[in-house]
């Protein structure tokens, strides 16, 4: 966890923000909790330790840091949901529980199977495959 959050201060450095310690904690939660979860629970989480900190401060911090790739997104019910993002280095995917917001690797790509894609003259600059349900723990 240690390496990702060096990683990620890299990343917000080069990207001209400054490394202050309510965002070192809100990267530490998102990184140690390794699930989606949302600015509200981010927010919960981080009341004790920072009890000034916003709601939208924290909102926006969340959206700036996927916007540089530190964070993955992605809308549970209708509520956008954060995780670190992976440093697996390789192309993947995920099965997400709508119930905990855990995630598994799924190291299958669909797009390999979408021949009229490739026929079309579409330039595909990025894509993303996410399978929702409900991990084994939950459906206990």
């Amino acid at each position: 966890m240690k390496k990702n959050i060096e990683q990620a201060r890299e990343r917000m450095k080069a990207s001209g923000f400054k490394m202050t310690p309510k965002r070192l904690d809100l990267l530490a939660y998102l990184f140690e909790a390794n699930r989606y979860v949302s600015a509200r629970e981010v927010a919960e989480e981080l009341r004790v330790s920072h009890p000034s900190l916003s709601y939208d401060t924290i909102y926006r911090n969340l959206n700036d840091f996927a916007a540089i790739d530190i964070l993955e997104t992605t809308e549970l019910d209708g509520e956008m949901k954060f995780r670190a993002a992976c440093q697996s280095g390789h192309h993947h995917h995920h099965l997400i529980c709508r119930t905990c917001g855990k995630t598994e690797t799924l190291d299958v790509c669909p797009m390999e199977w979408v021949s009229p894609i490739k026929d079309s003259g579409f330039e595909v600059e990025d894509h993303k495959f996410e399978i929702y349900g409900r991990c084994a723990a939950c459906q206990k």
